[in-house]
């Protein structure tokens, strides 16, 4: 007993070998202990929201350290002033402090996300040498006379993306009059920092979430049983098939893809997309397992995406809520597919200056600002250009910005502009297509096979663009060995093709190679035979269901190795 006491300031402190991450131990400890002290107080509404807040905010802090703090400052600034804007008559005013939130928030993201990129591209475009320094922690120190934070490097906070974006929501949607503003500041703190959804989503809107705080809390056995489903489906897509194919394979091969075979990386470039697929739909799974005990209901995140006919389709399908968040407040705004705006013209010139910044060249400055000149005038003179960009260039911007939300990183440029460059072919060809009323198996499978074969194409920038370890999420993207990296995979794929060498890389790789099939055989099985096995084992007995929670983390932690994988969604 002595050595547990001993032992306890330990895991009450902050320590990146000792995070509530879902595939630990000690995250199941936390969440049993939230939940029986949930179970006293769900009657009481306000302490209820007040525990939860506490308790979501104790988990960042075991997962991010004194980043909590940035965390409350958010959620306690945009609550003062959503209610400013809800309380003032004057439409000009109103504005303003949207302004005021919107410059704030996204001036913490970018401060922490993009500082590296800001810094690096200046010195070289105006030959100075400026060095990264900390000026909030800085400042940090001062306030609390101590050195707890570190000044000479930015650390990126996880899941800073992910909780901008809600808080963005809602103080948008209380300036458009759709939400009233939360009474209490612990109920708008529970709503951005719920702890299941805080790192790596899904995104929830203030629409969807402010509701259910309201409502009586309520949990059948049947909605524990779904819970417990998701729980146990995410966990086993995170480490049985994601992390187990990540280990054993797909990760040798991006690390090295020239001492590989061009079969071996183009099988770990269709790896990848199941790996990502399954890492972060697994998190989806367990955060809404989770939510779903405590009697909250998220917002659906993947509708089997590889399913997708085509491009079009399998943005509906894939990171709902992200893609739900970027039409909204940046497609819609920007004019949709009906017009342009001043707004579009402002994107073009916001995303222009990533790209000069990215290629550190004043010449791509001159470049672009010709291309722009000419791409003017066209639409000026001839009607067609200007149809054509009223249709597609808001929806060519919103994926650029889905690409960057992602990381200053060429890599991640290439692979929004690729996947906004499918939906504006997808667009177009489904406009002149000869087949587009014909129906049947074959073409549904032919859709099928080209969406997901060019979607996985355009992975390769994602991936290399990507870091997937806790010593990658503090450093600046190295552009140029990432892009390099993914050109290397390209050649091989491509120009050293060896199919002789499959049967001798499946025999030796068999386990990993089973267990894509099996991913991708359950994955395409019909939504109608997922509904039914989900409702299924929720239906199950106590000790049926209590059986299969053992022998999965019985399985869990054969397969699951010394140090765990991060979910690759943290780092955004």
């Amino acid at each position: 007993m002595d050595t547990l006491v001993a032992a306890l300031p330990d895991y009450l402190l902050f320590n990146r070998d000792t995070t509530l991450q879902f595939t630990g131990g000690l995250f199941w400890i936390f969440f049993g202990l939230v939940l029986a002290i949930d179970a006293c107080l769900y009657k009481k509404s306000a302490w209820r929201h007040a525990f939860l807040m506490a308790a979501s905010l104790f988990f960042y802090y075991k997962t991010s350290g004194l980043f909590f703090l940035l965390l409350l400052f958010t959620v306690t600034t945009d609550f003062f002033i959503a209610r400013r804007i809800a309380a003032s008559a004057n439409k000009s005013r109103r504005l303003s402090w949207l302004i005021l939130s919107l410059v704030l928030d996204f001036g913490l993201l970018f401060y922490f996300k993009y500082a590296y990129f800001f810094t690096e591209s200046a010195n070289e475009l105006f030959g100075t040498q400026y060095h990264v320094f900390n000026w909030l922690a800085h400042w940090g120190n001062s306030f609390f006379s101590g050195d707890y934070f570190t000044v000479s490097k930015i650390i990126l906070p996880a899941g800073i993306s992910f909780y901008t974006f809600q808080t963005v929501s809602y103080t948008i949607e209380v300036y458009r009059g759709k939400v009233e503003p939360v009474k209490r500041l612990t109920d708008y703190g529970f709503y951005v920092s719920f702890f299941p959804q805080l790192l790596a989503g899904p995104i929830m809107r203030a629409t969807d979430f402010l509701p259910q705080l309201y409502k009586p809390y309520s949990l059948t056995k049947h909605q524990a049983g779904l819970g417990i489903f998701w729980i146990l489906n995410g966990l086993l897509k995170k480490t049985l098939l994601a992390d187990y194919l990540a280990a054993n394979f797909i990760n040798r091969v991006f690390d090295n893809p020239s001492l590989y075979s061009g079969f071996e990386n183009l099988f770990a470039l269709f790896g990848y997309s199941l790996q990502v697929y399954a890492d972060f739909s697994g998190y989806s799974d367990i955060a809404t397992g989770v939510a779903l005990l405590m009697g909250i209901h998220l917002v659906q995140n993947f509708n089997s995406p590889y399913k997708a006919r085509d491009v079009t389709d399998f943005w509906r399908r894939w990171h709902i809520s992200l893609s739900a968040w970027l039409r909204e407040y940046i497609y819609i705004p920007l004019g949709g597919n009906r017009r342009g705006s001043a707004g579009t013209w402002v994107a073009i010139a916001i995303i222009g200056g990533f790209i000069v910044m990215l290629s550190r060249s004043w010449a791509v400055l001159a470049v672009l600002s010709i291309l722009c000149a000419f791409i003017v005038l066209m639409s000026w003179l001839i009607p067609a250009v200007r149809q054509w960009l009223h249709t597609n260039l808001n929806l060519l911007i919103t994926m650029l910005v889905g690409g960057l939300w992602h990381g200053p990183s060429w890599n991640f440029i290439i692979w929004g502009a690729l996947n906004g460059a499918g939906l504006v072919i997808h667009k177009t060809w489904r406009m002149i297509c000869p087949w587009k009323n014909v129906h049947n198996g074959l073409r549904h499978a032919a859709g099928i096979a080209v969406t997901f074969t060019f979607i996985t194409f355009t992975r390769l920038w994602f991936r290399t663009g990507t870091g997937t370890t806790w010593d990658d999420f503090d450093a600046a993207h190295d552009i140029a060995a990432e892009f390099s990296k993914g050109q290397a995979m390209i050649d091989q794929i491509f120009l050293r093709m060896d199919w002789s060498v499959a049967p001798a890389v499946m025999s030796a790789f068999a386990p990993v190679f089973a267990l894509f099939a099996a991913g991708m055989a359950i994955h395409w099985l019909p939504q109608s035979w997922k509904r039914r096995y989900r409702h299924r084992f929720a239906s199950l007995p106590v000790w049926a269901i209590l059986l299969a929670v053992m022998t999965t983390v019985f399985l869990v932690y054969q397969v699951q190795s010394a140090n765990p994988h991060p979910f690759i969604y943290f780092q955004f």
